[in-house]
């Protein structure tokens, strides 16, 4: 993962803003844990419909826990495949701010595969932090801070039930930051 570049000088102060906000309050119950379960049986069945209904539920959830307007979400077949000269990407999933509407993909691009249920969850969180941005923290553009990952991984944590990590992170060129895999597998 890589953070975005720091904005010129219109947004910068909002960037800094999300970057050094690295910490997220979360449920005290297990609630959170509960409804990834049931999401996770959903995928096992690779049955959309209740992908989606049971993502549905998690997105209300969290959407009552930080007291935001709730989102609307679509769960799609196969993800898209963009093949450049020097790459290839795929797009896990995306947020519409203007329609408040998240989209993931349940499907690898390639194999067409149901994907695992920690990738999934971890789209999932990733996106619903994109609307919390916009609607409860005030941004105007949500960047991929270091803070932005900090939070979205306190979330999926939650979540899973599983221990929180702290990234680790190794600067990069033009002002950006990627996690050092290497360093967070060793913790």
């Amino acid at each position: 993962m890589l953070t975005d570049a720091p904005p010129r000088k219109k947004n910068l102060k909002l960037f800094l803003e999300s970057d050094r906000l690295n910490t997220l309050p979360l449920p005290a119950d297990d609630s959170l844990l509960q409804l990834a379960r049931s999401i996770d049986a959903a995928m096992q069945s690779g049955n959309s419909r209740d992908v989606c209904q049971t993502s549905e539920s998690f997105l209300h959830a969290v959407c009552d826990f930080y007291k935001v307007p709730r989102c609307t979400l679509r769960v799609l077949a196969a993800r898209p495949l963009r093949i450049r000269e020097y790459s290839t990407y795929e797009l896990f999933g995306d947020y519409h701010p203007d329609q408040a509407l998240i989209r993931v993909w349940m499907k690898t691009a390639v194999h067409k595969q149901v994907t695992s249920f920690g990738t999934f969850l971890s789209t999932l969180c990733h996106e619903f932090c994109h609307h919390l941005d916009f609607q409860r923290l005030g941004f105007r553009d949500s960047w991929h801070t270091r803070g932005f990952y900090e939070r979205t991984a306190a979330l999926y944590h939650c979540a899973k039930g599983t221990p929180p990590k702290r990234l680790a992170w190794v600067p990069v060129r033009g002002k950006r930051w990627r996690i050092d895999w290497s360093r967070m597998n060793r913790q």
